[in-house]
Order: C-alpha cells, then structure tokens, then sequence
C-alpha cells in the first residue's frame, strides 16, 4: 500500500515537473528553436530576388526619389529585400539591409499590441477611463480604448507643447518625457478638437497617452517594457526605444532628411514622448514582429481580432481603423497596416492577413515616392492600398 502511494505521488509529481517545463513555451518566453526559426525566416538568396520587384524599387529610386530599405515576404519567407541609396548624405555612408530607422509612427501598432497585452493579462481594461491612470487629466470620459482607435477628440500634444516651448523660450534639445507632457496637459488644459467618441480624428496624444499608460499599469519605462515583453520574444534584436529624455544623441547612424537632401532633420524635445513613435527597427525586425503575431505568441487570437476589426465609421467604403492598426478590406483580402512620417522618416508597413504577403518600406527622405507602389501592390498579389487612405486631414492623416 506505501508502494503503491510512493508511485503515485512520484507520477503526480512527475506530471507538475512536466508541466512546469511545458509552461516555458507559453506567450513570451523564446526557446532555441524560436531562435532557429527567426534564422531560417530571414535568409535571403539575392540570386533569387524577384526580378520584377527589383526593376519597380530600382525604378521608384531613379525617378521618384525613393531612399531606403524594402522588404517583401510571402508566407513568411523572403522574395526580395534591398537597401537603396545614402544612410547620411551629408557623409555620403550607404544604408545596410540592417540599419536602423526611426519608425515614426509604425510604432503605434506596436503599442497598442502592449495595451492589449495588458489587458488580457486582466491588468487593465479597455473601458477603463485616463482619469483611473492619472487623476488630475483633465477631460473625463476618455477611455483607453478610445485611445487605441483615435476617438478621443483630444488636441495633437505635438504642436500644443510646439508652441508651447518656442513662447516660453525653453531649451529644445533636451527631451521630454511623457509625464512630462501629461502634467503640461494638466496644467494648462489646451482646447480639444471634439466630444470624446464623436468621430475617428488621427491623433498622436493618443498614443503618448498610451505609452504613458504602459508605464503607470508595468512600474517600467515604456522602453524597458518594449523590451522584455515584445522585443525580446519576438527575436527583434535590433530594434529598441530611443527617447531624446533618455538619450543626449539617438545611438543610430540612419539620418531623416526631409523632401530633398538639402538638409538633414534635428532631433529635439519632441523626440522625447514614446508611445506614438520612438521605436527604432530594420526591415527584418518587422518582418519577425509580423511572424510573431501570426504565431500567438504576443496574444490570442481573439485579441488580435479585436485590433484588426475596424472600431470607426467605413471611410471610401474600404478604409478603417482597428487598435493600433489603419484596416483596408478589398477583393476579399484584409489588409492591416500604419504608415509613419516623422522628422525626415516616412514608411509604409503592410501585412496582408488573407494571403501571408508582408510588405515593409522605411525611408529616410519624406518626398512622394510611397505614393506611387499601386504596381508594387499588383505584383504580390495584393489589393491596391491606394494613397487616398493616407492623404488629406483629419481621418486621413498621413502618419
């Protein structure tokens, strides 16, 4: 009978050992085979490349001014990567498939993956108003998920702090961080531009706002929290947040120029704020986010739905806005992308949901060229994404 008990209890506790193990694969945590795995993804024959592709982007660089790094996968492996063009014109250095770029705001679908993170791990709620996170904000009613679909009504925090310095005279260098701006809001309480929930307005307070959010509900600086829970599991080695209030000078060499190469785009205060830009990756890195995402390995499947449904009024009858996510639903395919423009940066990140096609454009010189990838859409397989969803004011905001 003690025989019998002694095995028993040695199968249970054999069956807790086992499940503990088993516990490591679980959202999160990498494991070697993880790290196999990002290898094999992001190998790249040249000799292979997808000629067409490489005629349109050698085309789009001669005459339309296109700059930068592309990436083009289907179904998770590479058909065509390149690096085109100057990392600095002022030092004329070449961009490398593995610099580094100020994502603007393709930082936001990021952050708002973090907020749902959050959520499903029951550490906050999307009904859950500012006022629960800081008090003294001074417009009530807005929730967190108002915030992830940009129907907050708030003022862009942008050029209210813009404005605010440059009359007050104060040192533009030095960053500032999102406390910062939350207290600056607080305190003089600029104008809104609508009733919270009334209407889609694009808005980058939303964000920082969100960023803040991450930092009150986690305890860690937004970066150390990017870090650990969406770097890191993802194998994003390369990528990172760089804020100017943590930074004297952002440790990477790719430069924004802006419109032409006549000058190049000073950092400043504004670089301080996260949440709403300040992630820096590769083209590789997003491709491993987007691999991740389809995995799991960040949220359920029934989160990440709900950031891929459009939470807005239909705009042109294909256009939407989930969390963190502008949505473009044509001929049968679902399409979830952000664009970014910000200090001499403009990009463009598109994944295809339906047919596994993931698109990744960072430029380092803000002229017109993403307004011209329609036969760039058309070679992939993918509906044309056209400029009208990202041209404009207010619900069609450019970044």
């Amino acid at each position: 009978m003690i025989r019998s008990c002694i095995l028993v209890l040695g199968f249970f506790y054999s069956v807790i050992s086992f499940n503990s193990c088993s516990s490591g694969e679980k959202k999160g945590v990498r494991t070697a085979a993880d790290d196999k795995s990002d290898s094999l993804t992001l190998v790249y024959d040249k000799k292979r490349a997808d000629k067409k592709i490489d005629a349109f982007m050698q085309d789009l660089h001669k005459k339309r001014g296109f700059n930068g790094n592309v990436l083009v996968a289907k179904k998770g492996k590479i058909v065509y990567q390149n690096a085109i063009g100057w990392a600095d014109y002022l030092h004329r250095d070449s961009l490398k498939i593995n610099s580094v770029f100020e994502l603007a705001s393709v930082s936001k679908p990021m952050t708002a993956t973090a907020i749902l993170m959050l959520a499903e791990q029951g550490k906050l709620k999307l009904t859950q108003t500012v006022n629960d996170f800081f008090p003294d904000f001074p417009y009530p009613g807005i929730t967190v998920k108002m915030l992830l679909s940009h129907r907050s009504g708030l003022m862009n925090y942008v050029y209210f702090v813009d404005r605010l310095w440059k009359s007050q005279r104060k040192n533009e260098s030095k960053g500032i961080t999102n406390s910062d701006v939350m207290k600056l809001i607080a305190e003089h309480k600029p104008p809104v531009y609508t009733r919270p929930d009334v209407k889609f307005h694009y808005n980058n307070s939303n964000f920082m706002i969100l960023g803040a959010i991450i930092e009150k509900v986690s305890g860690m600086k937004y970066s150390q929290f990017m870090k650990e829970h969406i770097f890191k599991p993802c194998g994003m080695k390369n990528t990172a947040v760089y804020s100017k209030a943590e930074y004297d000078k952002i440790p990477v060499d790719v430069v924004g120029h802006d419109r032409t190469w006549r000058y190049s785009v000073v950092q400043n205060f504004l670089d301080g704020p996260v949440g709403d830009k300040g992630i820096y990756s590769t083209v590789h890195d997003l491709l491993l986010f987007d691999r991740c995402l389809r995995k799991g390995k960040l949220l359920s499947r029934a989160w990440q739905d709900s950031a891929y449904t459009g939470h807005n009024t239909l705009v042109r009858g294909h256009f939407n806005y989930g969390y963190g996510w502008r949505i473009f639903d044509g001929d049968g395919h679902k399409i979830v992308y952000h664009t970014g423009w910000w200090h001499g940066f403009r990009h463009i990140y598109l994944r295809d949901l339906t047919s596994d096609v993931t698109i990744v454009l960072l430029c380092n010189l803000t002229n017109g060229s993403l307004l011209q990838l329609d036969e760039l859409y058309k070679m992939v397989g993918m509906p044309v994404v056209r400029k009208t969803a990202y041209s404009g004011n207010g619900d069609t905001s450019e970044d």
